[in-house]
């Protein structure tokens, strides 16, 4: 499914980052009941590592979220994704996003993601990742994954969530939304949301703030990016929603951000 050519995305506003320097690919991910399709970037000839797990968008690991590995992989780092739902479906196979949800999206339970991401985590530490050094980071479906997993894993150093869902999830297995962990975090969160993202009102981002400075240390520590002028999607440089100044801010505050907790 080519959501930008559907919504009419200009070709130019692609962002196409090549691989000199360094290892990737695709490859089966081990995960409990077998493997998963997965794709990793890391500089070339470099071990110990730190690892940042790339948390897909519900569109799960398409181009786009592969360019994002090999970005963080020129800046020093592991990055691995794995597709996430791959049990319930195919999200490629769909070209209607509120089919995707209800028949794929929906159907995920976290348990099930939190499982999966702790076999990226053991697969990047046999393969080059220094499993000490832990970020995560993920969009829309996946901003929400990271707030969850950044209170799930005591590994994790850090986190940056991209425009997720702070008061609810997609459907009825969503036990706990990011709110109601926002006290409990592992390693502190940058979130990077939009003004005019209607799907996330302002009003939720003030009360996480709230409940972040009600928590432990890395709750305290965890801190918001506001743009004024964005909505949903705006890091997506294949889709209408791209907003290349913020998109371009957002990073090098992601950047800095996994430098100052990571190393």
């Amino acid at each position: 499914m080519n959501f930008a050519a559907a919504a009419g995305q200009p070709a130019d506003t692609t962002i196409h980052t090549d691989a000199a320097g360094l290892v990737h690919g695709d490859f089966a991910l081990p995960v409990a009941d077998g493997t998963q399709n997965a794709y990793y970037a890391a500089p070339a000839g470099k071990d110990k590592l730190p690892v940042i797990l790339v948390v897909q968008e519900i569109f799960g690991v398409h181009e786009h979220i592969k360019d994002l590995c090999r970005r963080l992989a020129h800046a020093g780092y592991l990055a691995i994704a794995s597709e996430l739902y791959q049990r319930q479906g195919d999200a490629s196979a769909y070209d209607d996003i509120p089919k995707l949800i209800s028949e794929l999206v929906a159907k995920v339970p976290d348990e099930q993601v939190y499982a999966d991401l702790d076999a990226c985590v053991a697969w990047a530490g046999k393969n080059g990742g220094d499993t000490s050094r832990l970020g995560i980071t993920g969009f829309c479906w996946g901003g929400r994954i990271t707030w969850m997993y950044s209170a799930h894993n005591p590994k994790v150093r850090a986190g940056v969530a991209w425009y997720g869902k702070l008061a609810e999830g997609h459907g009825p297995l969503i036990k706990q939304v990011p709110l109601d962990i926002a006290g409990q975090l592992h390693g502190p969160v940058l979130g990077l949301y939009g003004a005019q993202d209607h799907s996330i009102p302002l009003a939720d981002i003030d009360t996480m703030k709230q409940r972040l400075q009600s928590g432990n240390d890395a709750s305290k520590a965890s801190s918001f990016v506001v743009y004024p002028e964005s909505g949903h999607a705006f890091l997506a440089d294949y889709r209408p929603s791209y907003r290349a100044e913020d998109a371009r801010d957002g990073w090098a505050r992601m950047l800095t951000w996994f430098q100052r907790h990571l190393g």
